[in-house]
Formats: C-alpha cells, structure tokens, sequence
C-alpha cells in the first residue's frame, strides 16, 4: 500500500518552532526532575591540563546542557586529587626546579614545572602551593572553553572530615568487611567484581579506593543518579565502586559510569605525545590559542566518547568547509546577515498568523523543516544515549541544509513575491531558533558576523 503525508506536518513545524521560541522548543520534561550528580575530568592537580583532558570536559559539560533541557536537575563538579603520591612528586619537583637541584625519582620534568617553580614563593609548602597552581591553570583553561563546575571537591578537605573513617565503619557494620594477611579487605566480589579489593594496606595507609569511597557516598546528597565520565584506563574501577555503593544501600541503578576513550593530536601529519610527567604534551590552552575555542569544542564533541579520536590541528585551523564549526558557524551568521539586508532594504516580518506557510513548497525549504522538526527526538536520545556527538551530527546537517536553502531559495531578491518572501523570512527566522538551541547545547557561541 503505498501512502504519503501532506506537507502541513513540516509547515506545522515552523508554526511550533516560531511560536515556542529557543526558550521552548525542543524543551522536555523527560527527566521528571530527577537529579543527576555528574562528574568529570578531575584531572590531578600536578600540571596543565593536557589537550586530551578537553575532550572530557566538553563532553561533560554539554552532557550537563542536554540533560538540563530535558528536564534533569544536573549538579556538576570536579574531584581535586590534592592528596597522595602524586602531589608530592609534584611538590618536589617544583622545589628541586626552584633550587637547580636533581628531580625527585619519577619527578615531573614539563617545562612548565620549571616556569611555576621560578613563580612559587619562599616560605610556602610547595605542594599545596603547587596543587593550587595547576588547578587555577586547569580552572582558567576549562572556564576558555565555555566549562563550568558547579562544585569543586577537595580530596584533602574530604579526608580531613572524617568521612573516610566514617565510610568504613558503615561497610563494616555492613558485614563486608575482613581483615586478613595484614590488611584490611572489602568483599566486592560478592557483587560481581574479579577480586575483593583492599581497603587499609599492611602498613596502615589506606588505598585510593578508600576516599573515593567516601567521595561517592557525598556525592548522593547532589544527586539520586551519580554519573562518573572516566578515562580509558579506568574499566576496573565500575565494578569495585558499584559494588561498595550498593554494600553501603545504594542501588546498582544509582551510579552510572562513562567510559571515554583518548585523544590523538595530529599536527604537520606527525602524532603529538600527551604526557603531562615527561613534558612531552600539548596543554589545552595551546589547542585553544591555535584554532580557538569553539573550534577545539566543537572538535571534541564530534565523536562518540567511547571511541579514540584523532584531531588535526591543521584542519581545524583553517576556515573552510573541513573546519566543521566554521561550516555550522557560517551559516548562523548568513542568517543574521539576512536580517540586517532586510533592515538595511526595509522589509520587515509580518505577524505569523498573517503569513502562508504552504507557499514553502520547494524541497530545500521542507528538508530544512524535516531537520527542525527532528530535533526534539535527537535531544532527548542524546540525553538517554549520554551521546552529544548527536546534536554535533544534528548541527551539522541543519548547516548543511541551510546553505543549500540559501543558495537555491532566495529571500531578498526583488523577483521574490511579497508572500513567499514572508514565508521565507519566518523559515530563517526558525532555522536561527534551531541553531541557536544546538550551538548552547554544544557550548558554542552564535556568531552574526565572520
């Protein structure tokens, strides 16, 4: 049986996107006001964030966006590591830097630790001093690319609090608790994990898994849904920690983790290595000088974050079709130069209920309807697939779409009648609401101008 549907859904799609605005339109309230508690980067405080670390915060943080669109109460925040091995190699070596003597054994060798260290006072303990550098480096670096937290949570000050002591006695109170072989072990095979895990070492200092532990069980007072967005090498750790929370009565439901996969920066065709101990590494903030920070978002966000991505800074520093935000970025700002041609020739946009939505007949102007009316759905399976690269594809398509529109339908061109040029005006107008709700979503400015 063969059938088709009339045009009307597609200029019914315009009425709804007009009339509801970027405030409304492709708004839902799946979320039902559920809370999430969602965490990411948390890189250690020992150094720059590297480019790789972006990949995590612009997902993280556009995640955040489309969850708050459909209607999720989303607190999140960053776990500072100001605690441990780490900061104390880092310490050190600022210290040695500052003194011109040899690095600590498995010292941090960056150039930059030899620019802080000539910046780090007398007098100050250079591992607090040095965590509080690098986190209001990586604060300044992440804030660049149209990051924010909600909450910054301190290690040191969690362990300062009891909390971890605290953690314990509820997991022993529990019955998961043994001590044997000198140690101190949590029973989290019990739920699935390869091993049970040890939670006091022999020699009385507690694992990271201890504070973690803790961290979590905070965490729940931000949150019914506590998400983690973890790096590659942290497949080990789902089960251990879903396996305490549930011990401690949290339902294995309530924690969710988000498996990302690394970054590959490719420049002049050669790989660029990432290692923030060795030096030898690209900070963020030098992708971010090079190709600007919509360009360096964007280009994280076009990808699943489950799989490896390779981005070519040379690509992306050049405005042309390749550069994928400059692509969707055009064509935003060909519509605000309609608008001002418009002004600049007096024509202004009648009431919407005076114009004629049929007369938009010609296949661009539909398949820009089909588009804008796909959008809805594509939000609300981002937010269910925890998947931004989707509204990156969406964008991607709109622009595509646009410029086709642009070229083949004229707006302003004298030869237009005066009631299709109407209509067409309200099919801008709707395309810039579309742009406007997927370019915040992805964190991007919309600019008028290029």
């Amino acid at each position: 049986m063969n059938f088709h549907l009339s045009n009307q859904w597609l200029h019914d799609v315009l009425t709804d996107v007009v009339s509801r605005g970027e405030s409304a339109y492709a708004r839902s309230e799946t979320g039902n006001g559920q809370s999430i508690n969602l965490e990411f980067v948390s890189a250690n405080p020992t150094g720059p964030l590297h480019a790789g670390g972006g990949r995590w915060g612009a997902y993280g943080d556009s995640l955040a966006r489309i969850f708050r669109r459909c209607g999720y109460e989303t607190f999140t925040e960053y776990y500072v590591n100001d605690r441990g091995l780490q900061t104390e190699l880092f310490g050190a070596s600022l210290l040695a830097r500052r003194n011109g003597a040899e690095l600590p054994e498995g010292g941090y060798a960056g150039e930059y630790v030899v620019e802080w260290a000539s910046e780090m006072p007398d007098n100050v303990d250079p591992v607090a001093w040095g965590c509080e550098r690098a986190l209001a480096d990586v604060q300044e670096s992440l804030a660049s690319m149209n990051v924010a937290f909600d909450h910054w949570a301190s290690e040191k000050a969690l362990v300062n609090s009891g909390a971890m002591e605290t953690a314990i006695e509820a997991l022993r109170a529990g019955g998961w608790v043994d001590d044997h072989e000198g140690a101190t072990w949590l029973r989290t095979s019990t739920f699935g994990d390869e091993k049970d895990r040890v939670l006091i070492k022999s020699d009385g200092e507690p694992t990271y898994f201890v504070p973690d532990i803790a961290y979590h069980t905070q965490k729940f007072d931000r949150g019914n849904l506590v998400i983690d967005v973890l790096g590659a090498d942290h497949h080990g750790y789902v089960p251990r920690m879903s396996a305490a929370l549930q011990m401690l009565g949290h339902e294995a439901s309530s924690y969710e983790a988000i498996i990302g996969q690394n970054v590959t920066l490719v420049r002049d065709g050669k790989e660029i290595n990432l290692s923030k101990r060795t030096g030898t590494m690209v900070e963020v903030r030098e992708l971010i000088e090079a190709v600007g920070p919509d360009v360096a978002r964007f280009a994280y966000l076009l990808q699943s974050i489950d799989t490896r991505q390779t981005i070519d800074i040379d690509v992306l520093s050049s405005q042309a079709s390749e550069n994928p935000v400059y692509y969707v970025q055009y064509a935003y700002a060909r519509i605000a130069s309609v608008g001002r041609e418009a002004d600049k020739r007096g024509v202004t946009r009648n009431p919407l209920s005076e114009i004629d939505p049929t007369l938009l007949t010609h296949e661009r102007e539909l398949e820009l309807l089909r588009t804008l009316s796909a959008l809805p759905d594509t939000i609300e399976i981002a937010a269910r697939d925890r998947a931004p690269h989707k509204i990156s594809t969406w964008i991607r398509e709109l622009a595509a779409v646009f410029h086709g529109f642009y070229h083949d339908c004229p707006v302003l061109r004298s030869d237009v009648e005066s009631d299709l040029q109407q209509a067409r005006l309200w099919l801008v107008e709707s395309a810039r609401i579309g742009f406007s709700i997927g370019l915040d979503l992805l964190g991007l400015t919309a600019p008028e101008e290029m």
